[in-house]
Order: structure tokens, then C-alpha cells, then sequence
């Protein structure tokens, strides 16, 4: 797995190649994922804005979460999640965007939702729309660091097939 840095690098190239412009809307990594794109000069080319919504509170009020989406499934949702990316989108100038809700630790977790679960959406102004739940192992630092890596990845890796399939 390449590092942060590197991923961020190669995002931000393919991000700027076909004119897109990111966001992020985060709870458990705080503003890590952000923070990695941030740190490659000239991201504000591609790179809008970031939504830090750590608390339940400030999910609904910042990207317009349901409440009864919240008391349904929990933060800790693919349900939220999915709200999450759509409301960055939405309340940005962004067309691609990630978000993320997880337990990184050390205390929170449940048998149903253990520590180290973390959910992820991304989404795109074009219809795309992935939703997934992980579980990283590690202290909360190491749950973090996987989770920003994997965002990151996952936008990569989506941005590079789409080249590839000549659809970008």
C-alpha cells in the first residue's frame, strides 16, 4: 500500500487532470483524510473544502443528516455515511467527495459494531456511489491512519479505472 502522501499526490494529479474538485466529510479520522490532501502543495486546485462532523449534531446541521437516519442505524452506519458524502457534495463546490464514521477507540465499540469499525461512502456528481464497512485492527491511531489510507485509496483506485475505461 502506497504511503498517504504518495496516494494523496497521485489523486490530486488525476483529480486535477479531469476537473474535479474534492471533499471530505469526516468523524472518526477528525480531518485526517483532509489533512493528507492538504499537505501536497496545490491541492486547492482540486480540493474544496472539508466537513469535520464529529459530533451527531454537527452531522445534521453541516451536510443535513436525518435525524431518524441517526437514530435508526447510528453514526456508525452505511446508511450515514452514504447521507454524509451526498450532503458534502451538496453544501460544497465539490463533484467527488468521501466520507467516513468509525470506532477507532479504544472504548465505544459493541459486539455488533467492535472497535476498528469503520464506514466509508464515496460518491460522485455523476451517479457513482460506493458504500462499504471495514474493521481495522490497531490502537486508534492505527484505526485512523487505515482509514484515511483507504479513502484515499478507494477515490484513487475508482479515478485510475475510470481512465482506464476511458469514461473520465
Amino acid at each position: 500500500m502506497k504511503s498517504s502522501e504518495s496516494l494523496s499526490h497521485m489523486l490530486g494529479k488525476l483529480l486535477l487532470q479531469y476537473n474535479h474538485i474534492m471533499t471530505t466529510a469526516e468523524s472518526c479520522t477528525g480531518g485526517g483524510i483532509a489533512a493528507a490532501i492538504t499537505d501536497i502543495a496545490g491541492s486547492s486546485a482540486w480540493f474544496d473544502r472539508a466537513f469535520i462532523t464529529y459530533s451527531n449534531e454537527a452531522k445534521q446541521e453541516m451536510i443535513g443528516i436525518q435525524l431518524t437516519t441517526l437514530e435508526q442505524y447510528g453514526a456508525v452506519s452505511e446508511q450515514v455515511v452514504e447521507e454524509m458524502v451526498q450532503g458534502a457534495i451538496a453544501n460544497s463546490n465539490a463533484t467527488i467527495g468521501v466520507s467516513v464514521s468509525g470506532i477507532a477507540g479504544p472504548g465505544g465499540g459493541s459486539e455488533e459494531k467492535p472497535v476498528g469499525t469503520v464506514c466509508f461512502a464515496w460518491a460522485d456528481d455523476e451517479g457513482w456511489m460506493r458504500v462499504e464497512t471495514c474493521h481495522f485492527a490497531g490502537d486508534r491511531s492505527q484505526v485512523r491512519d487505515c482509514a484515511t489510507q483507504h479513502a484515499l485509496q478507494v477515490m484513487h483506485d475508482y479515478l485510475v479505472s475510470k481512465t482506464a475505461e476511458g469514461l473520465v
